[in-house]
């Protein structure tokens, strides 16, 4: 063995080191269908008068305080009066935050993290980086949850966490609200549900009007779907004392001064935004039932900018797609409910169509 092997042995932890670092593919000269981005761009008006906001911003300094955007967000985007939002560098971060300040309530004992599987990733990572146990419940096979799974999970787990996507990535599917309730319910005052709104633009449900019912509930969300993935934001409310907590762990200057003000110019046009995701939502019904019309081809109902569907033999259908340049997600080794499923993202139409003929030809 090497010294920078023993070296890496000696310091670095077991569980890191047997794990891949999340990776993401360059895409260049690709139709890129697999990361759930708005395909829209800001019109040209908004792109030269977000660039002359941009050009006044302060680099020389440490990002002020997000007060404004904080209020902005709170003003526009459903947040409750009386309550305050916690910012973060994308919602990767604040699972992260979550984790970090849930892992250990007694010494020498690790918390758990729970969440229906399959799931986004990151749950399961944020808890084991955080050391959390990680209990995943499986879905029913119509993706729903398994309430009497998840109750005698959280029952025999006290969960501190409970991370529930609404609607979840990668299914697409609405959780019916009134299982979130219970859940609520199961945890009490020993465990915290966090609902992850990612999809919410889409969706047009949410939970964020209802945290004064529950105070173990925290909302999450991001405007990476909304069409600012490129600023990394997400930001998370939830009762004033219990966000506070939060607020603890996370890291000064974590949200730069690009990102604030790009944040609030989106926010002050965010119309723009509103529009492009409805015809996303009218693009994905759309093809979900020419998709749905193929021989072999299971759609799943979404809710989400994205659709899980799906194929025969998803290996051979991605290795046709990519010899095409067409990117998208193969689940089919995520879990085992997703044998042979992919997941494509709405995109435009002429995006759309491309990915149609495309996928039409590598059934064959």
């Amino acid at each position: 063995m090497s010294f920078l092997d023993q070296l890496i042995s000696n310091t670095v932890r077991a569980d890191v080191r047997a794990v891949k670092s999340y990776q993401v593919a360059d895409a260049s000269g690709y139709i890129k269908l697999d990361a759930m981005e708005n395909p829209y761009p800001l019109p040209p008006h908004l792109r030269e008068e977000l660039g002359a906001r941009l050009a006044g911003v302060v680099l020389n300094r440490y990002p002020p305080s997000y007060a404004s955007l904080q209020a902005a967000i709170c003003a526009k985007l459903g947040v409750p009066a009386g309550y305050d939002v916690m910012l973060g560098n994308g919602s990767d971060e604040l699972i992260s935050i979550l984790a970090m300040a849930c892992a250990h309530q007694e010494p020498g004992k690790c918390a758990v993290l729970l969440a229906p599987v399959p799931a986004f990733v990151m749950y399961a990572r944020s808890a084991q980086f955080a050391g959390m146990d990680f209990v995943g419940v499986p879905l029913q096979a119509d993706f729903s949850l398994d309430m009497p799974a998840m109750l005698a999970a959280i029952e025999e787990h006290r969960p501190a966490l409970v991370f529930l996507a609404y609607p979840n990535n990668p299914t697409g599917n609405l959780f019916a609200s009134a299982d979130i309730e219970r859940i609520l319910a199961a945890l009490g005052d020993t465990g915290i549900a966090v609902v992850d709104e990612a999809y919410e633009p889409f969706a047009q449900h949410s939970f964020m009007g209802r945290l004064p019912e529950f105070e173990n509930l925290v909302v999450m969300r991001t405007v990476s779907k909304l069409g600012l993935a490129g600023i990394r934001l997400g930001y998370m409310s939830a009762a004033p004392a219990l966000l506070a907590q939060f607020e603890k762990v996370r890291p000064p200057y974590n949200v730069n001064v690009l990102t604030q003000a790009a944040a609030e110019f989106a926010l002050d046009h965010l119309d723009v935004l509103n529009a492009q995701a409805a015809l996303l939502n009218s693009a994905r019904d759309d093809l979900a039932l020419r998709l749905a019309q193929l021989p072999g081809v299971t759609v799943f109902p979404s809710k989400a900018n994205f659709l899980l569907i799906r194929v025969a033999d998803s290996d051979d259908v991605c290795a046709k797609l990519l010899a095409r340049r067409v990117l998208i997600k193969n689940m089919s080794k995520m879990h085992a409910a997703l044998a042979n499923c992919l997941r494509i993202s709405v995109s435009t139409p002429e995006e759309n169509s491309l990915f149609y003929d495309a996928f039409k030809a590598s059934l064959v």
